[in-house]
């Protein structure tokens, strides 16, 4: 499994939808699920963490225009 601090905003995006749908999905054992679950929080913190740089970039683009 890709390392979540490597992946692009697209990518992790990405690899979370699939989590989401395997999770949905419901046909795992639990230690799977458990797994997948912790693996889609870890994406979703990255895809957070990313935004939060874009909106960031941004503002400061936008304070330099002004």
């Amino acid at each position: 499994m890709t390392d979540v601090e490597t992946l692009t905003f697209e990518q992790a995006f990405a690899q979370l939808e699939q989590v989401v749908a395997r999770l949905e999905d419901g046909d795992l054992p639990l230690d799977d699920a458990l797994s997948l679950y912790a693996r889609g929080q870890a994406l979703a913190a990255r895809c957070a963490q990313l935004l939060e740089q874009a909106e960031l970039r941004v503002r400061q683009i936008g304070e330099t225009d002004a």
